[in-house]
């Protein structure tokens, strides 16, 4: 008797890495919009063809931020802009990072969180990682909301080209964390909608704590270069 004759099923071909899931539909709010990256981000997703929610403390500043921006950005509190979306980017400076979600534990149950706070802090050398009791940002994010997909990516994002309209390419990957495949699949094909970026898989969230120290890093490539430099993964 052969093992399909007894019953068992074939086992599935395995998927291919990018093999990535059709995220048009989806509804992305950036929580901390009206900050410069996730102004960024919010407008290189909504230029893409993305629905784009930004949300802000204040509902007045999300909307006439989201009015600025164009391309069908709404403005929205933060708690309505979680409500509202199937994916939320957290954008938020990292010293309100733990308040911000606190407050917003029930709002953003069941939803898609991605999570792009860099916990940095600043001397006079320049920009350095700090280490969050959990690990990361990331891993606090995942402690604080238990009922929500905690993922983590865009981190190494320069504001200053996102939010450039003479920019037609912005020709970086992006580094996807996260427990689930089907949520960093998501995130990735999300960062695939703008035009040059790509989204590679880096490990799950106890790996975040390295990717959102580099930007250390990044902040002095920048500096001495007068650059806004990004990362490619070569041979994947």
């Amino acid at each position: 008797m052969t093992s399909h004759d007894s019953g068992s099923a074939p086992t599935p071909p395995a998927r291919e890495p990018w093999d990535l899931p059709d995220v048009s539909g989806l509804v992305v709010g950036v929580l901390g919009g009206t900050g410069d990256q996730g102004r960024g981000l919010a407008y290189r997703l909504a230029r893409a063809g993305q629905k784009v929610i930004i949300g802000s403390r204040a509902a007045e500043r999300a909307e006439s931020a989201a009015a600025e921006l164009g391309n069908g950005v709404e403005g929205a509190g933060n708690a309505e802009c979680a409500r509202r979306s199937d994916v939320v980017i957290v954008a938020v400076p990292w010293e309100g990072h733990a308040k911000t979600l606190a407050a917003l534990k029930d709002d953003l149950a069941g939803k898609l969180v991605v999570d792009c706070v860099n916990p940095l802090g600043f001397d006079k050398k320049g920009a350095y990682a700090l280490t969050p009791e959990e690990g990361s940002a990331a891993e606090q994010a995942a402690v604080l909301l238990p009922g929500s997909r905690v993922t983590a990516a865009f981190h190494h994002l320069s504001a200053v080209l996102l939010q450039d309209p003479s920019v037609e390419r912005i020709d970086t990957d992006v580094m996807v964390l996260g427990e689930a495949r089907a949520d960093t699949d998501v995130v990735q094909a999300l960062a695939g909608r703008i035009p040059g970026m790509r989204g590679v898989f880096a490990g799950r969230l106890r790996n975040a704590h390295q990717v959102e120290s580099l930007v250390a890093n990044l902040i002095s490539v920048n500096r001495r270069y007068k650059a806004h430099a990004g990362l490619r993964v070569t041979d994947v």
